[in-house]
């Protein structure tokens, strides 16, 4: 049993698997091509964000048996082709929703107490009190897209705050509890204060917060995404920022990324993205809400455990 190591990964990942007898290839350095060249000699392959697994590539896997991605999402997976080959593909969501839950509310509590504008600000020696003035959690309604492993994460990580938690999922029903609401998503425009989102990125989600969207609510509104960028329009979030409706925004994807979101340009990126770094009602991170070394960790042993299923 041979698995091709696509990108780089915790060492838990290919040692576990190695222990079960599995060889492992790290064979992080390999193009496009070197890929498509040798990937008939393996079993399993494990990818990060470096390649789209299209149907190009499938077609050469003839002896493929699982595609892994070490993360929750899958859209550089053509999951539909692989399937009708009899592929398994499995991701990690269970690795990352608490780093990413974490990361929701620090952007959040950021965002609402203006802590990196006042951080700047002191270290250019100013003392700005009053301009820095926040904003409380508690008391507000917060309003869940998606109840999967990273929703529900951050539904929990809400309890205390004293806050309302209404939550929609298309796909999933009965989820609610004492503490959330399952509701609909009329109900959210109805009395959301913040909205944030927790969806893959599907041709369903695929720019589901636009102008149209964001104007169904009825009170402005904080965003927050730690979803997918392209789940967000950008320019119509700058022009819902200029107009108030949108108050701010936590945003740790971006619409701009490319596959993957090392290779980010920003010199080569529209008036929406120069817009967005230049304001205060916006707190900007790279993709790093999943990103901690214990969900780096996590990732692995969930993948590992989920690879030798399939193998066993």
């Amino acid at each position: 049993m041979k698995v091709l190591f696509i990108d780089s990964n915790h060492s838990l990942l290919h040692e576990t698997l190695e222990k079960a007898g599995v060889t492992c290839d790290l064979n992080y350095h390999w193009n496009k091509e070197e890929i498509i060249g040798n990937i008939h000699l393996y079993d399993g392959v494990v990818i990060r964000s470096k390649i789209k697994i299209n149907k190009e590539i499938i077609d050469k896997a003839i002896k493929l048996k699982f595609i892994a991605r070490a993360g929750a999402g899958m859209e550089n997976i053509d999951v539909a082709y692989a399937e009708s080959k009899g592929i398994k593909c499995l991701h990690a969501p269970e690795g990352n929703k608490d780093a990413v839950a974490e990361h929701a509310i620090g952007m959040l509590l950021n965002l609402f107490n203006n802590i990196s504008r006042a951080d700047k600000e002191v270290r250019e020696g100013k003392w700005i009190r009053e301009g820095n003035r926040g904003v409380e959690l508690m008391g507000k309604t917060v309003g869940i897209i998606g109840y999967g492993n990273m929703g529900s994460a951050f539904a929990q990580r809400l309890r205390g705050f004293g806050v309302k938690v209404l939550a929609f999922d298309k796909y999933k029903k009965n989820f609610g509890t004492e503490f959330i609401k399952e509701t609909s998503l009329e109900n959210i425009f109805d009395e959301a204060d913040v909205l944030s989102l927790h969806t893959p990125l599907t041709s369903e989600t695929e720019y589901l917060i636009n102008d149209e969207f964001i104007n169904k609510f009825r009170k402005s509104i904080y965003i927050i995404n730690t979803a997918r960028g392209k789940c967000l329009n950008t320019g119509d979030l700058i022009k819902n920022l200029n107009s108030g409706k949108v108050s701010g925004a936590c945003l740790d994807v971006l619409e701009y990324e490319m596959v993957s979101f090392e290779n980010l340009d920003s010199s080569h990126l529209p008036q929406a993205f120069q817009d967005l770094i230049k304001s205060d009602k916006v707190v900007l991170s790279s993709h790093i809400a999943g990103w901690t070394h214990e969900s780096n960790e996590k990732i692995a042993k969930v993948l590992a455990e989920k690879i030798l299923k399939i193998l066993r």
